[in-house]
């Protein structure tokens, strides 16, 4: 039983680190490499609560808010001239991921930092002892996949984005105003890496450059999805799955890479990954 949750909850730990890397991959059609600066600046927001003594759970919205308002301007200032030329989004994310980081260093140093769970403890199902707050994580992996549900094909915004999705010089003709629909998916994606970065914080250690590993598996996930949410819940749990089965019986390094490194080869034989399976 002990493995079957492993599995799970490792499968939802990497669903909520991709899912605001694949909002905006699947409307803007570009990779956002600070996605792994937003997961730390999150981070950093748990850290800041606990340290002023506020209750840890003001850590979720505010990491929310805070990637949402800087993603607001990220997408503004530096992503929006940069929509016909993808490549060079690309490398002006990358480079700013660079600069959050250093800025990070400076301000908070490179000591590793910790924070407490926000559910300590455990609870006994099928007499198997498991951590609270993992079961936690697979719950806030449920609701995300749901709210995404929700707001793809039961609101105006998600509605206009799958407009844009299919063709977006159509949905411009109809007057779906375009820009505000791409400045509020890049502020989704920001906002929910920040989230995924203030989750994170208690399961593992923080520090500037922490983002940077969970970027790999994340940006390797979303090339295996597509732009699918479905095909990215299927992703996270069959390479979740091997990652937890590497890391036990074989190697805990090679547990590590296992995921960029299936997710590579899953591309090599089948170029569409997971979206049309």
């Amino acid at each position: 039983m002990t493995l079957v949750l492993d599995i799970v909850s490792t499968a939802a730990i990497l669903f909520i680190v991709a899912a605001g890397l694949l909002a905006i991959f699947g409307v803007l059609k570009i990779i956002n490499f600070a996605h792994g600066a937003w997961l730390t600046i999150g981070a950093y927001c748990a850290v800041v609560v606990v340290g002023l003594g506020l209750n840890p759970w003001l850590a979720l919205p505010l990491s929310f808010v805070v990637g949402a308002l800087f993603g607001g301007l990220t997408e503004h200032f530096i992503v929006r001239p940069l929509y016909r030329r993808p490549l060079d989004a690309i490398l002006a994310t990358w480079g700013l991921g660079i600069v959050i980081g250093q800025l990070i260093t400076l301000w908070f140093g490179r000591d590793v930092q910790f924070t407490p769970a926000l559910l300590p403890g455990a609870l006994t199902i099928f007499d198997t002892s498991y951590s609270l707050y993992r079961l936690f994580a697979i719950a806030a992996a449920l609701a995300l996949g749901l709210g995404f549900a929700f707001l793809l094909d039961g609101t105006r915004l998600g509605l206009s984005a799958r407009a844009v999705i299919m063709n977006e010089t159509l949905a411009r003709a109809l007057g779906i105003d375009t820009e505000r629909v791409r400045l509020a998916t890049f502020m989704i994606g920001t906002g929910l890496a920040g989230l995924a970065g203030a989750l994170l914080a208690p399961m593992t250690s923080v520090d500037p450059t922490m983002g940077v590993a969970w970027l790999t598996g994340a940006f390797m996930l979303v090339m295996v999805a597509g732009s699918s949410f479905g095909a990215l819940a299927l992703a996270c749990l069959v390479f979740g799955a091997a990652q937890v089965l590497i890391s036990i019986y074989v190697s805990p390094v090679l547990g590590g890479m296992a995921v960029a490194v299936l997710c590579a080869v899953t591309l090599r034989i089948r170029p569409k990954g997971f979206a049309r399976a």
